[in-house]
């Protein structure tokens, strides 16, 4: 039997009906962030907006200054590519000469415009031009085609003219002779910075290597690119702070190491003989080289002859130093120069005869076989027995 809803009869009710009903205002604007956050995020935006800006600006003017430097372009020089370049040598050694100022933003530069086909040649550039206009010459035929000469190590400026003379046929011997002043008739047409003002002659500042040589080249212009690698073997060796580490002036180190490219026989021989000179200019003692004797004089004279001879150069009648280097010395010439050998220690054989105190110093040396060796001695007695040995040996 039903019961009538109408009776009141909790169990015919709905049960959600019984629940109390809330009633909750939601704002539109409430599920949007506050108007102080969005400004803070805007202003957030604007910070980093303005580094970005800031840093690019900074990076766009760094890079403008690298692909143009500032201030008119150097005077034009000439720049070598060799048969065995890329464009990454060509670069970094463009940069190292000062024709630019980056060679990773001209390689980048270079990317950007198409590349570079590197050809070997001589070209003409100026220093610090803007690298388009050193791409462009670049991208042009070299200015003539190459000859390629040798100068070996210790040649001397008559022997360099006279290879140049040889080999590239627009050059002259006696063109090459007088703008390198060895003739005596002008200055040097060129000057290296470690060549003092009194000095005329490029004698010993002119680097021995190979050269490319155009066939519109001059005489000048060959013995400039000499004389910058000079330059730049003598700053990569330390050179410039002669001074400090041995205390004599870049140019007198020359001479030195002119002396010991001319002496020296065998790699092993050229810091012992370099510290036998300063020994010897440390003691005032005449040098008493044989190479010195030698220069600009006829070598079939002679050795008693050519010691009667008063040159300057006679380093048998006069001490100190010659009075410019006597060749064109090697990289591991100047080296020696610049770093000569320890003096012998207390227990070296040579020093036993030394029984006076005073110190056992390297101060004589001669040639003792046929391969060029020398054999080196603190005492004149010592001297005098290697130089019997070597002429019974033949080598004298």
């Amino acid at each position: 039997m039903s019961r009538d809803s109408s009776t009141g009869d909790e169990s015919t009710q709905d049960p959600y009906q019984v629940l109390p009903k809330i009633h909750v205002a939601v704002s539109p604007l409430s599920r949007f962030p506050s108007r102080k956050i969005l400004n803070r995020i805007a202003l957030g935006l604007v910070a980093i907006l303005a580094i970005v800006a800031v840093v690019y600006g900074g990076y766009q003017f760094w890079y403008l200054r690298q692909v143009n430097p500032p201030g008119d372009p150097g005077a034009a020089e000439i720049f070598t590519v060799t048969e065995t370049d890329d464009l990454v040598s060509v670069s970094k050694r463009l940069e190292q000469e000062g024709f630019i100022v980056n060679d990773s933003v001209f390689r980048s530069y270079v990317s950007s415009k198409g590349g570079l086909v590197v050809a070997a040649g001589f070209y003409t550039l100026k220093p610090h031009d803007h690298v388009g206009n050193i791409l462009r010459v670049l991208r042009t035929p070299p200015n003539e085609t190459l000859t390629k000469v040798t100068f070996p190590e210790g040649f001397t400026l008559q022997q360099m003219a006279q290879r140049l003379g040889e080999v590239v046929k627009s050059v002259k011997e006696s063109d090459f002779l007088a703008k390198t002043g060895d003739t005596l008739a002008e200055i040097s047409a060129v000057r290296s910075v470690y060549q003092p003002d009194a000095v005329t002659s490029l004698e010993g500042l002119l680097f021995p290597d190979t050269y490319l040589i155009s066939g519109d080249e001059t005489a000048t212009q060959v013995a400039q690119q000499m004389l910058k690698l000079m330059e730049r073997v003598g700053r990569q060796e330390g050179l410039d702070d002669s001074m400090n580490t041995v205390g004599l002036s870049p140019y007198e180190v020359l001479t030195i190491a002119s002396i010991i490219e001319r002496e020296a026989k065998v790699p092993e021989d050229r810091a012992k003989i370099s510290r036998v000179i300063y020994n010897r200019l440390t003691l005032g003692m005449p040098l008493e080289v044989d190479a010195t004797l030698l220069y600009k004089q006829n070598p079939d004279l002679p050795f008693v002859e050519l010691k009667a001879i008063d040159s300057p150069y006679n380093s048998y009648l006069h001490t100190g130093l010659p009075p410019t280097p006597i060749a064109n010395p090697g990289r591991a010439a100047i080296n020696a120069a610049l770093n000569p050998a320890p003096n012998p220690s207390a227990g070296d054989p040579i020093c036993r005869e030394i029984t006076d105190g005073s110190p056992c110093l390297y101060i004589y040396y001669v040639l003792s076989d046929k391969d060029g060796h020398h054999v080196f001695a603190a005492t004149l007695a010592q001297h005098q027995a290697n130089v019997q040995a070597a002429i019974i040996a033949g080598v004298l």
